[in-house]
């Protein structure tokens, strides 16, 4: 590495505030009458600071390229944000080494589970009509975001039932409607639901079945709206549900860079076969105490795991103890 390299690099770390804001999920996520982010500091050198429930698993999400999270507010705070990191970096054309991204995706994993009550502190990026909290495509650790449990398995939030005439108008186009909290006239369409868990009950789907499908469903009075499928194994293990079934997700935005008022989906990680509501139970109602690694069995894979930490502690003030 080069002198010079090594001084920008210097820089760009020094630059990074250690400043920590804490906000709303929803003043994170607000945006003006084009779909544009209000917040001044967002892509700055700030940090800022979300505390909610992890609503998903990355791998069930995104391919192993990329890891990506989202935690969703609690206590009104009626927004969800995306926590995002990726091997490769565009447009800084910056790429991990395979052992660097395993090292950061252990790290940011760091055995986190949906359902988890978790806070998270990072620099952010608007990025197709939302504000993710992310490296900024950098991989120097002075950008890495960090994420702290406050309590294990409280369990997803109870998906908010929604009807697609709320998100689409009469005209078919998006419902789009800057929120401002102060304000419940504005709490309604895309905008209001974004990075939320909803159900949309009563609709048939159709399109590409599979592993990171597109689909779309349909109401029985003919509104539309996009359907994403993750990488959840369910998606190659089930076939897919047919006639009037209910569909559990998160919504979604993934927006033309020239139009962040639209492109607003519901994303489906996983699908257990039940046939009549598209979505992964497990979690839904939380896990029982002895379901260590949260697959809702209790069997000795959770055994396994229990005795591979066999006295081992997370209390660093003994001079015995292991770093969990």
């Amino acid at each position: 590495m080069t002198k010079a390299v090594r001084f920008v690099l210097l820089a760009a770390m020094i630059s990074i505030t250690s400043i920590c804001s804490a906000i709303t999920h929803r003043s994170l996520q607000a945006v003006d009458e084009d779909g544009v982010y209000t917040n001044s500091d967002i892509q700055t050198s700030a940090k800022f600071t979300v505390e909610g429930i992890i609503l998903n698993k990355s791998e069930e999400m995104v391919d192993a390229q990329t890891w990506q999270i989202f935690i969703q507010g609690e206590n009104g705070d009626h927004a969800g944000t995306a926590v995002y990191m990726g091997k490769y970096n565009y447009p800084t054309g910056l790429l991990y080494s395979d052992a660097d991204w395993a090292g950061e995706v252990v790290r940011a994993n760091n055995r986190f589970q949906p359902g988890d009550r978790v806070r998270v502190t990072g620099l952010t990026w608007f990025y197709k009509g939302k504000t993710n909290i992310n490296e900024q495509h950098q991989i120097a650790p002075a950008y890495n975001f960090t994420i702290d449990l406050i309590d294990p398995a409280v369990g997803l939030p109870e998906p908010e039932v929604i009807t697609l005439d709320m998100v689409k108008k009469p005209t078919g186009d998006f419902n789009f409607v800057p929120v401002s909290e102060s304000d419940a006239a504005t709490h309604h369409g895309c905008e209001w639901y974004q990075g939320v868990l909803v159900r949309i009950n009563d609709v048939n789907i159709s399109g590409t079945w599979g592993l990171n499908g597109t689909m779309t469903m349909k109401d029985s009075a003919g509104r539309t709206f996009p359907l994403q499928l993750g990488f959840g194994s369910g998606f190659a293990k089930y076939p897919a549900p047919t006639g009037q079934i209910d569909v559990i997700g998160i919504f979604d935005q993934e927006s033309p860079a020239n139009n962040p008022t639209i492109g607003y989906r519901i994303w489906v990680m996983n699908y257990d076969g039940n046939g009549s509501v598209l979505t992964d139970g497990c979690g839904l109602n939380g896990y029982h105490a002895g379901d260590i690694n949260k697959d809702c069995e209790v069997n000795f894979a959770d055994f396994a795991e229990m005795a591979a930490n066999w006295l081992k502690c997370s209390n660093l003030s003994y001079n015995e103890c292991t770093n969990p």
